[in-house]
């Protein structure tokens, strides 16, 4: 955890949005939290949670697509602990770059809430639990609904555009 710089994640008003959110279930314990607080930030800012699991980190790309598909944001979360061997690597890896291209393939944002971490302590410093310094679950959804805020905020700006096309 870099300790510094987070913007912070007050609630925003995203009435009427609906979040996808899809978390693993390898680490359990800290997914299921993570998960809840997704749907806990989703409820605070008004809007709907659907909430799916998948196996592992890996999966969560082809159901966030599907997700994006069908709502507003999505949000993924999960917890990569690094190993002694090449694997986290390769699983963070793809984890990021099928995240991001779900996000721009389908024009929706898509919260990357997967914590990649060195060891099961770091996890739970993020997860949201009673003592963590993070909450990965909260902060990722209202990231997410704050960016759908600002393409709509785009949407709008664009319709009352003034001069040549």
């Amino acid at each position: 955890m870099a300790g510094f710089g987070e913007p912070g994640a007050p609630a925003v008003d995203a009435a009427g949005l609906t979040v996808g959110v899809v978390a693993a279930r390898w680490h359990g314990e800290l997914t299921d939290h993570m998960a809840e607080r997704a749907r806990a930030a989703a409820e605070a800012c008004g809007a709907r949670a659907v909430v799916a699991r998948v196996a592992g980190s890996v999966e969560l790309p082809v159901v966030a697509q599907a997700m994006a598909r069908r709502f507003d944001v999505v949000v993924a979360l999960g917890v990569v602990v690094r190993g002694a061997t090449a694997h986290f690597d390769y699983v963070c890896q793809s984890v990021t770059e099928g995240l991001t291209r779900v996000a721009l393939d389908e024009g929706k944002p898509v919260a990357h809430g997967v914590l990649t971490v060195d060891t099961i302590e770091q996890a739970r410093d993020r997860a949201g639990l009673p003592g963590s310094a993070e909450d990965k679950g909260w902060a990722a959804t209202v990231a997410a609904l704050e960016a759908a805020l600002a393409i709509r905020g785009l949407d709008a700006a664009s319709a009352h555009r003034v001069g040549f096309a």
